[in-house]
């Protein structure tokens, strides 16, 4: 059985193409990037680090601490590989577990029936072992059990996260159509923004984008705002060592001088939301909210640093019509008003984007849920140097 001190494989998840921003923010913590794929990153290190890493990261989905590698061609291999792994040593004593995993074998052709394999390999190996069963089911707040499974390659996980890391926890109230908290962050961390010059937010919605860049700035990670991880409910979970790192959390947070962070929206409902969240989140005091239409957003002359603007997307039937309207407007706002700055449209429609009448200089590829969106990065020159979109 590991301790918390082993060192394993440990993948970290993301949601797709967020994998860029996440590989950026475990090398800062200075661990040593092995693989880089398109949902996550590759790395080793021990369950104590996997405390660490769920405390600190913005873009991670789960983090997950590798137990074996095996093979198996059907769902009794998995069975007899997995009965045969000391359980009784991992799992608390009486305790409560889940199973999620990614299967994609040609002998099975529903998850659910991999799922309960494993289940059932652990809780046949507990009850021989110790007499009685553990309680499981789909409730992810306890210990979690991840199978990976893809034709005959197989590997099981100790997800040391549970619930995911993606949803920072502070939005009480999400608003309309809400960005991902976890996206909200990849793009920020994607953009040329230097955490210290102004960012400016109009349709900031119920506020993520800008309550994301204030905790980014000030290095308040969003382990400020949980209190309960699957690696909570493990055999050799030392709770002094899980109260220090979170005591490191806090000490790292700092204040950046002169730092603006303008937030707008025309609904004052979306407002109220946004400042709601922002106080839950402890940065209302960082970030100046107001009502007003986007094009009459204060744009700073000094420390300009970007515009980011997350748009609708005109998903449903005649919206797309009006919004070339909108869009037309964010040009004209980004060309009259944001001279100096970079400006950055975050969108899921790319015929829309055309009317904006700027050329982008970076397209940078996201989902937003299961909408194929892009960044874009738009160089705002001041003056009358101006391009045209082609």
């Amino acid at each position: 059985m590991p301790n918390f001190e082993t060192t394993a494989p440990i993948t970290i998840t993301c949601h797709k193409w967020l994998a860029p921003s996440l590989q950026k923010e475990v090398s800062e913590f200075g661990f040593t990037i092995i693989e880089t794929f398109v949902t996550g990153v590759r790395i080793r290190g021990t369950l104590n680090d996997c405390i660490r890493l769920n405390l600190n990261l913005f873009c991670a989905s789960q983090v997950l601490y590798s137990l074996e590698t095996f093979k198996a061609r059907n769902a009794d291999d998995v069975y007899k590989f997995l009965s045969d792994i000391a359980w009784e040593d991992i799992l608390l004593d009486n305790g409560y577990f889940s199973v999620t995993s990614n299967v994609q074998n040609p002998t099975v052709n529903n998850s659910m029936y991999a799922n309960v394999k494993v289940k059932d390999a652990i809780v046949d190996r507990i009850r021989s072992k110790k007499g009685e069963r553990p309680s499981s089911g789909p409730d992810l707040s306890s210990a979690v059990v991840y199978l990976y499974w893809k034709d005959e390659d197989a590997e099981i996980f100790i997800d040391t996260s549970g619930d995911s890391l993606a949803r920072h926890g502070y939005r009480k109230l999400p608003g309309k159509a809400p960005m991902l908290e976890g996206l909200a962050s990849a793009t920020i961390l994607a953009s040329n923004w230097d955490r210290a010059s102004a960012f400016i937010n109009p349709m900031c919605g119920s506020g993520t984008l800008a309550i994301e860049a204030a905790l980014i700035a000030t290095k308040s990670r969003p382990g400020l705002f949980r209190n309960n991880y699957s690696f909570m409910h493990l055999h050799g979970y030392d709770q002094e060592f899980y109260y220090a790192e979170q005591d490191k959390v806090e000490a790292q947070i700092i204040e950046v001088p002169n730092l603006r962070i303008i937030a707008t929206d025309h609904s004052v409902e979306a407002i109220a939301f946004s400042k709601k969240n922002a106080i839950a989140a402890g940065v209302a005091d960082i970030i100046e909210f107001n009502v007003c239409d986007f094009a009459d957003t204060e744009v700073p002359t000094e420390h300009k640093g970007v515009l980011f603007i997350n748009p609708e997307y005109g998903e449903r039937l005649g919206e797309e019509k009006e919004l070339e309207e909108t869009y037309g407007r964010i040009g004209d706002f980004m060309k009259q008003k944001c001279g100096g700055y970079s400006g950055y449209v975050f969108t899921g429609n790319m015929d829309l984007a055309k009317k904006i009448g700027l050329k982008a200089k970076r397209r940078i590829e996201f989902y937003s849920g299961k909408i194929d969106c892009r960044l874009l990065e738009y160089e705002l020159y001041q003056g009358t140097r101006r391009e045209i979109v082609e």
